[in-house]
């Protein structure tokens, strides 16, 4: 695995150098002695400070790390247990006091210019739980293998945030009646070092941009937003492919067109208009951008691999979500979808906001079961119990999860 911190060659980058002590939590004791391009131990294949252990590193180089299903048991998820999507450098310069965020484009009246505290006291504030989950969530099961990280289920979370809408801080600004799409800026850098450029600058449409619950974001589930995730400003766009959420914001494009930020062309984030054979190639004009997440669930507890005695039941819980869509129904099966129970189904804390589910199981003897999880959205669609069409990236996989179990 490479470090984010040094290159092949195992030299520490001096570009970096001086984010050691933001992302140890702690200073360098004797940092000054440390020899010319010295590798700390403890960044060598580590996860990013204040993450739970058992989280998975998928690449560090940028941050990639998915969280296993049964640490997603929490209604609302916490900041060590959160999964990381990361495409450029954690910025280190990073001062709340002087943070500034710019509107501007060709679609806006004028362009304005927020410090933090004028965003926090200049409009209202709202708190939302929103689902954000990785475009790329499920990749590993395609075949042939799609190119990207190898996410499996954990690439989702339902935090909550705090912010001001977007859409209030735009109509401060003014509109003009041809915009059609905002796109993002952040402050983190290309993996390169080259300032020109862009790892990610994604957006959405009108539509998508004005809804309430598409915030600018100051706060997670009660506290500064964690360096990792974006502090101290993010754009927050719940049901949607969470590129679109960006981190480290600084700066929002009102649009006279889509918008043509990197990772808004080719395969990035889009898939084809049409189901195509799997390792098929296909014209740039027959791709789609990813819009509203497809319906999906998630099984919590117990861990896969649970072990239970003869007559032993078994409540099984998790979670289940559709993009700008609620959950409908939700179903579990023990006989590998012959049969389908109905489970007990919370509404969401609010629109955009993951649903609780669980259900009481009991199993008709010794031997080797597996759970599977479907879902169906209000609009009557649910969750294949295979992998669903193959794109070339390996987007919105939403196959039913499933776990094992032994009855012993």
């Amino acid at each position: 695995m490479t470090s984010p911190f040094h290159n092949r060659r195992g030299f520490l980058k001096k570009s970096v150098l001086a984010s050691l002590t933001t992302l140890l939590g702690t200073k360098i004791a004797f940092a000054k002695n440390m020899p010319a391009g010295y590798v700390p131990l403890i960044l060598e294949g580590e996860l990013p400070a204040g993450k739970h252990k058992d989280l998975i590193v998928l690449s560090d180089r940028p941050w990639n790390v998915e969280t296993p299903p049964h640490l997603l048991d929490d209604v609302v998820t916490p900041a060590d247990k959160m999964f990381i999507r990361n495409n450029g450098t954690v910025p280190t310069d990073i001062d709340p006091k002087t943070w500034t965020l710019t509107i501007d484009g060709e679609s806006v009246k004028a362009t304005k210019t927020f410090t933090l505290q004028e965003l926090k006291d200049k409009f209202k504030h709202h708190t939302y739980q929103l689902t954000l989950e990785c475009g790329g969530n499920g990749r590993a099961g395609y075949n042939p293998p799609a190119s990207g990280n190898q996410w499996s289920e954990g690439a989702v979370s339902c935090a909550e945030w705090t912010g001001v809408r977007l859409r209030d801080v735009l109509e401060s600004v003014g509109l003009k009646p041809n915009a059609v799409y905002i796109g993002y800026y952040g402050k983190d850098t290309h993996l390169s070092g080259d300032t020109s450029k862009s790892p990610i600058s994604r957006g959405v449409p009108m539509r998508k941009a004005l809804e309430d619950e598409t915030l600018l974001a100051w706060a997670m589930n009660g506290r500064d937003i964690p360096q990792m995730h974006g502090h101290p400003l993010r754009l927050v766009v719940g049901g949607w492919p969470a590129s679109t959420s960006g981190k480290w914001l600084n700066r929002i494009s009102v649009r006279n067109i889509v918008h043509d930020g990197e990772k808004m062309g080719g395969d990035s984030y889009r898939v084809p208009a049409y189901p195509i054979e799997p390792g098929a190639k296909i014209p740039d004009e027959d791709f789609k951008i990813i819009e509203s997440m497809p319906v999906k669930s998630v099984i919590t507890y117990p861990r896969t691999g649970a072990l239970l005695e003869p007559g032993q039941p078994l409540t099984v819980r998790g979670h289940a979500w559709a993009g700008d869509l609620a959950v409908k129904d939700m179903m579990v099966s023990i006989d590998y979808g012959a049969t389908w129970q109905p489970c007990a189904l919370k509404a969401p804390k609010n629109r955009l906001a993951w649903q609780q589910w669980s259900a009481a199981l009991r199993f008709p003897g010794k031997g080797y079961y597996e759970i599977w999880a479907k879902a169906t959205d209000t609009k009557g669609q649910s969750q294949p119990m295979v992998i669903p069409a193959w794109n070339p990236k390996g987007y919105i996989n939403n196959a039913c999860h499933r776990i094992a179990v032994k009855i012993v």
